[in-house]
This record gives C-alpha cells, structure tokens and sequence, in this order.
C-alpha cells in the first residue's frame, strides 16, 4: 500500500491554485504525492492500461458496471494523449504508477515511458476527487483534505458483474461526513454520476464485509471527527481488484490516489 504526505509538504493552498498544466508538470518532474486537493475545480480520473487484447474486457467491465467505473474517455492503442487533457502526457504526467503481471503488483514507478507498448489502449475512469471541491463549496467537511491524508479505500463483499475475463469485488472509497450533512454530501455527489454520483451506502461498514475502517486496503486512513458518519462511495481503484483477480499478464495502472488531473472543470460533470 502506498503512503505519502499530500499537498502538506507543498501547501495546501498553493496545491488547490495550481492549473492541472502545473501539477502535471510537478508529477512529471518526479514530485510523487496523492491528488486530493490538487488543481482544485478541475476533474481527476483513475487510469488503467491495458493490451488490445484484453481492451474489449475492460470496456465491457465498464460498462456492466458504470458505477465503480465511469468511463470518461478510451484512446487508441498506443495513444499517449487523451481528449481530458490534449497537452499531456499519460506516460509521465500521473504522480506515481502501477504495473501489474499476471494479477501481481510488481513495481511502483513515477514514468512508465520504457513500459509503453503500440498495443496499449488507456482507459480514463472517473474519480470521487472530482466532486470534492462540489462537497466543499456546499460546506461539506472533506476529512482527507483537511487532513493532508489520502482517501481511505476498502475492498467490499460486494462482487462486480464479471465482463468476459475480468471479475472482481467492488472497492468503495470512504469520507466521514457530519451527521447533519449527510443529506447534502448525498445531493450534492448524485448529480456528478459520472464521477462516481451519490454513495453506495451510508453507516455500519460490517454491510460492505468491511470489518476495520482504521486498517483500509489503499490509501491512509482517515480520522473522523465527533458526529461523523462513514460514508462510501463506489472506486475506481475496482479495476484493480479485477486485474488481481483476473491475472491479465500485463496491465498499468494509477497508484490509488495518485489520479491523472484532467482539463476538464468538475462542473462540466455536475447535472443541473
């Protein structure tokens, strides 16, 4: 599980104001940090890799279950660009990476330029960080945020719809919110479904099959405060959990919490 101070050993201030151009950059310069709290406005999104051969899967698992994987965009093979954001860069400009065979993560890199193959296809998967700034500007406390910590992540007793050969349990994220905004962090996040929408469920995580909230699968944990109530929202760190499931013999991914910071404004992603 990788662990690393946030925007804390940036500042969360100068975090939050930096262009998604800009904290590219950084990432791309080695600066190796989770997102929460970066680029603040703009869409985050989970990414995963994958050969053309296992692409159909991927596409189909994403579309079995939009829920934990919101596709916002696939390129072609061998595409290091996405529409999200033209000028970047997918092979270095994500704070820290995954490579995974045969279902084993094998190494956590900060590029993945000499890994980058004609055949690879990218899968840009909505991310629960894009409606924190949403949660905010409703006063919804994102303990995370204040916390400089990463999101708590939990594998659930909850299995995905299988799509040909990938298969999994679902993964939720995890945010203490205050008892009495429970309700707003609920309306507020089911009109962003293409960044994860409303919660999954709400109280007791004994529901999920989750039995330590302090010991998460990824991530840090999070420290609630006096009146808060475990909320979990559907994550796209679920591929994941299918790729080691499903063992495909080579796949990239994000690093939980190290997301790509897109172009995109998060409003853009907001129903009205």
């Amino acid at each position: 599980m990788t662990t690393t101070n946030t925007s804390a050993e940036i500042g969360a201030a100068e975090a939050a104001a930096s262009s998604p151009d800009q904290a590219r950059r950084r990432y791309r310069d080695g600066l190796a940090v989770p997102t929460t709290g970066w680029a603040s406005g703009y869409a985050q999104a989970n990414v995963v890799v994958l050969p053309q051969e296992w692409a159909f899967d991927m596409l189909l698992f994403g579309q079995r279950n939009p829920k934990p994987v919101p596709l916002l965009d696939v390129t072609d093979p061998g595409a290091v660009s996405t529409v999200l954001a033209p000028g970047a860069d997918l092979r270095t400009d994500l704070p820290r990476y995954r490579v995974w065979r045969d279902g084993v993560l094998v190494d956590e890199p900060t590029n993945v330029v000499d890994l980058w193959a004609a055949d690879l296809v990218t899968f840009l998967i909505g991310c629960s960080f894009s409606f924190e700034t949403a949660l905010l500007d409703a006063g919804v406390p994102v303990r995370n945020i204040e916390q400089h910590s990463n999101v708590s992540m939990y594998r659930t007793a909850i299995q995905c719809r299988p799509a040909g050969r990938l298969a999994g349990p679902l993964v939720v994220s995890m945010r203490p919110v205050p008892a009495s905004q429970v309700v707003t962090a609920v309306q507020v996040t089911a009109r962003m479904p293409n960044v994860h929408g409303a919660p999954v469920h709400v109280g007791s995580p004994a529901s999920l099959g989750i039995g330590d909230l302090s010991s998460p699968d990824f991530g840090d944990a999070v420290e609630a405060q006096d009146g808060d109530v475990p909320v979990f929202w559907a994550c796209g760190v679920t591929p994941q959990a299918a790729l080691m499931a499903s063992k495909p013999p080579f796949a990239i991914t994000h690093a939980p919490g190290f997301m790509f910071v897109t172009d995109v404004p998060d409003a853009d992603y907001r129903q009205r």
